[in-house]
């Protein structure tokens, strides 16, 4: 119904039939895999992708596939999403992938021992970690696509009111979500980024992103990884 409901409304404001819902599980392997064969059969050629779904856990629960579930959704699940999708990505002739991150991300800890807090879990550090690999991913991302029509962006969109901002920090308070959805917007749309790539940006500009996101070593690490526990990886 929530589906239906926001096609509806986007329809009316646009005038264009050319909207489609799709509901994915992003907790399952499999079902980022059912996904993008569904957007294979609806569409030839991607011009945007957006990764933006994310939770907050407060105690330590495994995905399907026995990933720790803040990093599988958070992050796994859109490795492996842009993985499959790539080859409708680089049939446009600009494309943005955009990757919503968080300023959390400068709080984490990387410890490629715990990644799936097998040896501890905090609910904040598993938070700041998939920000973490958010970040890692696109600007790695950026580094395999330069010199290719697709560009890699991510971004803090800022404190959002948010379900999962009142699940993780109860008490607290954000702007607006259509702020935060215009910041995104705009790095997926803006005629100004047209061919910026690799970048971080933080109320719609490009900051340095945390000393760990500028590792290059480490960012290759865990590219590596994180190939492994999606079981594929982007190519250009």
């Amino acid at each position: 119904m929530r589906c239906a409901s926001a096609r509806s409304e986007i329809v009316a404001t646009t005038g264009s039939e050319h909207v489609h819902e799709l509901v994915a599980d992003f907790a399952s392997l499999s079902g980022v895999r059912h996904c993008a064969r569904q957007v294979e059969r609806r569409i030839s050629v991607l011009h945007v992708l957006v990764n933006n779904a994310g939770v907050y856990m407060r105690q330590r629960q495994l995905t399907p596939d026995g990933l720790e579930m803040t990093f599988g959704v958070n992050h796994i699940a859109p490795f492996l999403l842009t993985a499959l999708l790539m080859p409708l990505l680089v049939q446009a002739s600009r494309a943005r992938i955009v990757t919503v991150s968080s300023v959390a991300h400068t709080r984490a800890r990387l410890d490629f021992d715990n990644l799936q807090a097998e040896r501890s879990f905090d609910p904040y550090q598993a938070y700041a970690l998939s920000k973490l690999g958010n970040v890692l991913f696109s600007l790695e991302l950026a580094e395999r696509l330069r010199g290719n029509s697709v560009s890699s962006n991510t971004l803090h969109p800022g404190v959002i009111e948010t379900k999962l901002l009142h699940e993780g920090f109860p008490g607290s308070t954000g702007e607006s979500v259509e702020r935060g959805a215009a910041r995104l917007v705009s790095l997926a749309s803006s005629p100004a980024l047209e061919g910026v790539s690799g970048q971080y940006f933080v109320d719609s500009l490009p900051r340095e992103p945390s000393p760990l996101a500028r590792d290059r070593t480490l960012r290759a690490r865990f590219w590596s990884a994180s190939a492994a526990l999606a079981g594929a990886e982007p190519h250009r």
